[in-house]
């Protein structure tokens, strides 16, 4: 078990001999991706925590490991519906000297196949919420679809909306609309992704539902690979979604959440200016949002989080 937050993993791996072995692919402001051979990667769950596209410089205790094991959980409720990029998840499994850093790797990392990803991020929105609900309120439609008149924030939606965005490489990603996707990525394609987005949506809202949590809204990422289109990074997690309490659902207002919305809000009370450097967390913020983190597994899993 490891008693502090871990935020930079590839730093315990800088001056190891495992270094030269594994090349790293990719850091983002949660993931460090490595490199295995031309055909897998290694997906390392830290305990960073980012919101308005800042790492904050708090880790969040056992964030990372919430977030691989609650992927895991959907990655297999999900299996008929659509296939998905995970080879393993059982550190005795992967290959070489990647296993000398089982303690470290277990309960937070995943051996994936690699695929060609496509250029957008695919939004689910079932509930009115977050930049939906400022664009609504500005103009009435969300990434161009026309809503019903007079919804509150909170609110459900009709129907379950596509609402895809730009995978930005700094800054925000940018909601577009349908027809702009269908632009960037084949038509065809397009159609497949938010048809298969909106069935994967509907059927794990209503799932958690049954357990006390409403997914207000999510966000999938997909690739291409020998199984064709293919679900992959992480999936319905507290980062890529906004879980809401079923049993405090009070639309008209923002709503108490299993998410990175209790550091948002902390965020805002602080009148942070939303510029480098940002800000540390206190430990009451940092443990309270594991807290929710851990709370959202056990509710959609039944199982206690393996730490």
């Amino acid at each position: 078990m490891i008693s502090a937050p871990l935020t930079n993993f590839s730093e315990r791996l800088k001056y190891a001999t495992i270094s030269t072995y594994l090349e790293l692919f990719a850091s983002g402001k949660v993931r460090d991706v490595y490199q295995l051979g031309s055909d897998h990667l290694l997906f390392v769950a830290t305990d960073r925590i980012s919101a308005f596209d800042y790492v904050l410089a708090t880790g969040i205790p056992h964030k990372g490991r919430v977030l691989t094991q609650l992927s895991l959980f959907w990655f297999d409720f999900l299996k008929d519906l659509v296939p998905n990029h995970l080879v393993t998840a059982d550190v005795n499994r992967y290959p070489g000297e990647v296993k000398s850093y089982a303690d470290q790797l277990r309960g937070r990392s995943m051996l994936v196949r690699r695929a060609e990803m496509f250029p957008v991020e695919c939004v689910v929105r079932g509930y009115l919420a977050g930049s939906g609900w400022k664009e609504y309120k500005a103009s009435g439609s969300v990434c161009g679809i026309k809503l019903p008149a007079g919804l509150r924030e909170s609110d459900q939606l009709p129907e379950p909306i596509f609402t895809p965005a730009t995978k930005a490489t700094t800054g925000h990603d940018e909601n577009i609309s349908f027809e702009h996707m269908t632009q960037l990525v084949d038509p065809e394609d397009s159609r497949q992704l938010r048809d298969l987005s909106l069935a994967i949506y509907k059927k794990a809202a209503d799932y958690a539902r049954q357990k006390g949590i409403i997914i207000a809204d999510t966000k999938f990422e997909f690739g291409r690979t020998a199984s064709g289109i293919t679900l992959a990074d992480e999936v319905l997690t507290p980062d890529s979604s906004r879980f809401w309490p079923a049993d405090r659902y009070s639309p008209g207002m923002s709503q108490e959440s299993f998410d990175k919305q209790y550091v948002r809000d902390y965020l805002e009370e602080i009148r942070w200016n939303k510029q480098p450097p940002a800000p540390a967390l206190p430990p009451e913020v940092a443990r309270k949002t594991g807290e929710k983190y851990v709370e959202a597994y056990r509710r959609l899993t039944g199982r206690e989080l393996d730490v």
